[in-house]
């Protein structure tokens, strides 16, 4: 799979060949994606219908014959990381996410050579669009290549570079994240989302031709600072009082009284999310396989519903996610949620044709109310997954 060529693909080359005084041996890609809906429910083993979004990371990268990591990314200056020297907590900082590719697929039984890499992206950092998935698995494709390891060609083989990327962040970064965003990076197919099993990491794939208006609240979002780890243990501890493996295993039916078997408030609201968010995941893919009779409607609503409950029920959200969200309904969107992580980050919004316009204006309006700084705004489709680029003219 290959991608055209484009201005960050140049760039990237630029960059690698002023850097290391050599041009690289290829330059690979990864997108960011979006969470349609289904937030928090990876690590609970449940249903979530993510897609890859056109912004992508792009890394140049030369094998080199020792055991010696060098990136560079923008003006931070060359970082070099011994692969000897890698493990949980080594490197810190975002070296980490390109490091930590290396030491999981030589944990994985995979003979890995150092590299040099420079790279470029238009993910925006912080904003909860995934740019860290980006960022490890155009890199992990980039390994498989030179490397010879043999994953990129076939879905089974991402779906090992997924695992590999999902290890890196875990451990090596210390962000207790699901799989959802590896697999979307990896895995995603333009025009289409993924209606993603997190417990098998089977996908589905579900067409999705509508545009979405992204909005980055520029509420910076970080998941390594305690929240989204107490999260995931408020689930676990719900999972335990209700004798199940993983929340994904509890059924919506008769919910309200099978919760009162978790003894703590606040967990079995983390649990009520988890187990309604499912639910809904799987009424978006069956409203998108009408195909031409897809009820925005329906779908919007669906939106809303998750948005409400990742507020009250996960606490998740934030006043900069809450007011892109009210606005936008208000603006005339079929329905907007919060998407990612939370506790800031950006929130989505589904516009009938014609309509973001007015949409991003009503946003706009109501952080200028605020006093909030201007949100960035991007309309996107279903983009492709990760892939080698065309580095051609």
């Amino acid at each position: 799979m290959s991608t055209p060529p484009s201005e960050l693909t140049s760039a990237a080359v630029a960059l690698f060949t002023a850097t290391y005084a050599a041009p690289p041996e290829g330059v690979w890609s990864a997108p960011g994606r979006v969470n349609l809906i289904g937030e928090h429910v990876d690590y609970n083993g449940g249903l979530c219908l993510p897609m890859a979004i056109p912004q992508r990371t792009h890394a140049a990268v030369r094998r080199r014959d020792d055991r010696m990591v060098h990136v560079i990314s923008g003006e931070s200056g060359v970082e070099r990381v011994a692969l000897d020297d890698i493990g949980p907590g080594s490197p810190s900082g975002w070296a980490a996410y390109v490091a930590g590719v290396f030491w999981a697929l030589e944990q994985a039984g995979h003979v890995i050579a150092g590299a040099d890499i420079a790279l470029t992206s238009d993910v925006p950092s912080g904003a909860g669009l995934s740019s860290s998935a980006a960022l490890e698995a155009s890199v992990a494709l980039a390994i498989d290549e030179l490397c010879g390891l043999g994953l990129g060609g076939d879905d089974a083989g991402r779906r090992e570079l997924a695992t590999a990327c999902q290890r890196a962040e875990n451990e090596v970064v210390g962000a207790p994240t699901g799989g959802m965003d590896q697999a979307a990076s990896l895995r995603g197919r333009a025009g289409h989302a993924l209606e993603l099993d997190c417990r098998t990491m089977d996908v589905a794939y579900v067409p999705f031709e509508q545009e979405l208006l992204i909005i980055d609240t520029r509420a910076h979002h970080a998941l390594v600072d305690g929240q989204y780890a107490a999260r995931r243990e408020q689930c676990e501890s719900a999972a335990r009082d209700l004798g199940v493996p993983l929340l994904a295993d509890v059924s919506l039916d008769g919910l309200s009284h099978t919760l009162e078997a978790v003894t703590d408030p606040v967990a079995r609201r983390r649990a009520r999310h988890v187990v309604t968010e499912i639910g809904r995941v799987k009424e978006s893919a069956q409203v998108l396989r009408q195909g031409d009779r897809v009820d925005l409607d329906a779908l919007g609503a669906l939106f809303t519903a998750s948005h409400v409950s990742l507020r009250d029920d996960f606490e998740v959200s934030c006043a900069e996610l809450d007011v892109a969200v009210e606005a936008a309904i208000a603006a005339g969107a079929f329905g907007a949620r919060m998407t990612g992580g939370g506790f800031g980050g950006s929130a989505i919004a589904l516009v009938r044709p014609g309509r973001s316009g007015a949409v991003v204006a009503g946003v706009r309006r109501a952080y200028q109310q605020q006093g909030w700084k201007r949100p960035r705004t991007f309309r996107v489709k279903a983009g492709a997954g990760a892939g080698r680029d065309d580095t051609s003219e």
